[in-house]
């Protein structure tokens, strides 16, 4: 685990509920465990950038409950998407909109919280899962740690994925290695971001599988980057998506490590292109985020 001297938490009441702030000089972010600790703000200190979008007309923070549209959620920020994406069937099961874990509560780990770690879990009520998720700082980078355990007698597929919903400024452009931008077939609107509209006004994409476990949106312009690391064994595919008003009038665009290459578990076991718990075991993976100038 990483440490830092510099570290500064705090407990904040935002529109009813509890909001933990974790910063230092370089980076401030905001998570909140009772809407499934959803990150609702990371600014780029040095800049003054926020990075997390959300609807127009200010923050609005309120609970959903199971089985809700995802849409009509806050739309704040960035969420845990497990086991599933789009709402399916499978092995008899009903898996809600984006999954089971966006919307319910998590636990917080107020030992790792003192030691200025965000350590949040949550037991899953359809899967056999518990999901935990921990939080750090290192200067401007953020570094999430996954832990997902199986409580059941038989292995379990699953498809998971980080899903930030990024605010576009004039000037952002996408930046991918060159094998990750080759698995896209030349779609132009991976490029300049801001100004790019996908033919519905709205698109998702994927490349798969990844070699380089990398992409960014930066801006020339302002200086400002916004970087993504991961391990390509662990999670081999990178989730690209843009609403240039097509998805009910919102615009934000989204750099999603996953573990597949479809959004409907359904699929993606199909494919044999998804996660695989061992029975009675776990699985753990990382991802960082990096808020450069």
């Amino acid at each position: 685990m990483m440490k830092a001297p510099s570290h500064r938490i705090a407990v904040r009441q935002m529109q009813g509920f509890d909001a933990y702030h974790l910063g230092n000089e370089e980076i401030e972010l905001a998570v909140v465990p009772a809407l499934g600790a959803r990150l609702i703000s990371l600014k780029n200190l040095r800049t003054g950038r926020e990075w997390m979008w959300h609807p127009p007309g200010g923050l609005k923070l309120f609970r959903n409950r199971p089985g809700d549209d995802f849409s009509n959620s806050p739309l704040a920020g960035m969420d845990e998407c497990l086991p599933t994406i789009t709402p399916c069937s499978w092995q008899g099961l009903e898996l809600p909109d984006h999954g089971e874990v966006w919307n319910a509560p998590w636990q917080v780990d107020a030992g790792a919280w003192e030691n200025g770690i965000l350590k949040t879990s949550i037991r899953l009520k359809l899967f056999p899962f518990e999901f935990e998720r921990a939080i750090e700082l290192n200067g401007n980078e953020i570094l999430i740690s996954y832990q997902l355990n199986n409580r059941s007698t038989e292995k379990r597929h699953f498809l998971w994925a980080v899903h930030p919903l990024l605010r576009l400024e004039a000037g952002d452009r996408l930046e991918l290695p060159d094998s990750t931008r080759a698995l896209l077939n030349g779609a132009m609107w991976v490029d300049a971001v801001d100004t790019a509209v996908p033919e519905r006004g709205h698109a998702k994409m994927f490349a798969a599988p990844v070699s380089d476990g990398r992409s960014a949106v930066v801006n020339p312009g302002t200086g400002d980057r916004l970087e993504f690391f991961w391990n390509p064994a662990e999670n081999n595919t990178l989730g690209l998506w843009l609403t240039r008003g097509g998805w009910h009038g919102h615009h934000h665009f989204a750099l999603e490590p996953m573990n597949a290459d479809t959004d409907a578990l359904p699929q993606a076991v199909e494919r044999n292109r998804c996660g695989v718990v061992p029975a009675h075991g776990s699985l753990n993976w990382q991802i960082r985020i990096r808020a450069g100038a």
